[in-house]
């Protein structure tokens, strides 16, 4: 086995590992928490006032908000350096959330003999993949405590305890012609068969199994009941290297846990002494309009309050006009993955802007700014890339088709700097398994070790 083919398997290994202990936005966050404090990073409170902090504490750490949104800083001590506005951030964002069944308030359904479950679609979901899937269940709970408190934890039932099963063909013998999926009706999945005389599934019988599973987790004998929660169904299967010569990876929530997870190890893989700033958002896939959300204040007000915190004592420049001279020379990443062309549809493509699996990261572009790259963030990444003698690719839009959007262009607008938008190619987006190259996550990550160690930004 070459090197290069050892580090690459390994790296996809690690990234298949970070994505199946992620079911959940609340677990990505958790457990890229667990890598940082590993790497000597500290978390900072949001509350406190981080101007009584040594530039040492602030210097490599983190903030989170509603525990799946999280704000990196690193090497941000040297914002206190006279040219420290000279230099700018390299700036990195993507987001924690998928498309996925999300449980409703009072999700308990008794029906025929069934306990079903009532979800709601989250996000722009393929429906059609979760049918007859092993599916579990993760997410947050808030309890009581044996003292009466209120407080959070995380759980993850994994293993299968649900399925969303079809209907035969022989009561629908025209399903292959249209099958028409209703969310309401034909979504909630089956969670156990009943027995005669018990009752049937009720609300108090779904809460006493949260419960169970609550007291797994904090391992609490003492959690006295289960007030709310934010669950997520999940299918089981974990992520794979597929194809007959290993091309392909196959999992879960590559849109968009993939580009959380290169964008956290190049940072921490790479030797640069630059300020690097790194924001993984919640709620993008439903519009990013929530606190948590690109469209909240999470990465403007961090930016200002960690320049307000290290800047030098001797300058008197007020910290707004110093955070937008300082932007004016950063550039931000936008990393969410692109539409690869699928070979049974390619006439869904511009004709000229068809990427390919293990072709190297797409290049977005939209000239009505669903996305945010222009000539210049374009160019510079392609410059960055050819340093290190690795491919990139290109993608618009049909010309007739709707474009989705990212991060980019709400970060863009928000800090008023410059912006690329780029991203894996892959088939089935928004599938509850989809599909990138083998080989284009190792290229990016390679290409962001370059960008958060260069010391000249456009």
């Amino acid at each position: 086995m070459t090197e290069v083919k050892s580090k690459l398997e390994s790296f996809n290994k690690a990234l298949l590992k970070f994505i199946d202990d992620s079911p959940t936005p609340f677990h990505a966050v958790a457990n890229m928490q667990a890598m940082l404090n590993k790497a000597g990073f500290r978390r900072l409170d949001a509350a406190a006032d981080w101007g009584t902090l040594s530039a040492a504490e602030l210097d490599r750490s983190y903030v989170v908000r509603n525990d799946s949104s999280i704000v990196i800083l690193a090497h941000v001590a040297a914002l206190a350096d006279a040219d420290a506005v000279n230099r700018g951030l390299r700036l990195y964002g993507a987001h924690t959330d998928s498309p996925c069944l999300k449980l409703k308030p009072l999700p308990a359904l008794s029906r025929h003999g069934t306990g079903q479950l009532g979800v709601e679609i989250y996000g722009g979901a393929l429906l059609n993949p979760w049918f007859d899937r092993d599916l579990s269940m993760a997410g947050r709970v808030v309890v009581t405590t044996s003292s009466g408190e209120r407080c959070s934890l995380l759980v993850d039932f994994q293993r299968p305890i649900a399925t969303v099963p079809s209907l035969a063909i022989h009561l629908d013998r025209e399903v292959n012609q249209n099958r028409t999926v209703n969310p309401q009706k034909h979504m909630p999945p089956v969670i156990l068969l009943e027995q005669a005389g018990n009752g049937g599934f009720s609300a108090d019988g779904f809460e006493q199994i949260l419960l169970e599973e609550a007291r797994k987790a904090a391992d609490d004998d003492s959690l006295q009941r289960v007030v709310s929660w934010e669950l997520s169904l999940y299918d089981t299967q974990p992520g794979a290297v597929i194809g007959l010569e290993s091309q392909m990876i196959a999992s879960a929530r590559l849109d968009n846990l993939l580009s959380c997870y290169v964008g956290l190890r190049a940072m921490l893989d790479s030797k640069t002494n630059e300020p690097c700033v790194l924001v993984f958002n919640d709620h993008e896939e439903v519009g990013s309009q929530s606190a948590e959300g690109a469209e909240g204040n999470l990465l403007p007000s961090t930016i200002q309050r960690i320049v307000a915190a290290v800047r030098s004592k001797k300058t008197t420049e007020d910290v707004s006009v110093r955070c937008h001279r300082l932007l004016e020379r950063s550039f931000m990443v936008s990393a969410d993955n692109a539409h690869a062309i699928h070979p049974n549809y390619a006439d869904r493509h511009d004709e000229n802007h068809g990427p390919q699996l293990n072709r190297g990261p797409v290049i977005k572009v939209n000239h009505n700014q669903r996305y945010a790259t222009n000539a210049v963030t374009s160019a510079f990444y392609e410059e960055l890339a050819s340093r290190c003698d690795l491919p990139w690719q290109s993608f618009v839009v049909r010309s007739d088709m709707a474009c989705g959007s990212t991060i980019g262009p709400i970060t863009a607008s928000a800090l008023g700097v410059k912006t690329l938008d780029i991203g894996m190619p892959q088939w089935a987006m928004h599938s509850v398994r989809e599909l990138c190259g083998s080989e284009d996550p190792h290229n990016f990550y390679t290409v962001m070790k370059a960008y958060f160690g260069t010391k000249t930004l456009p």
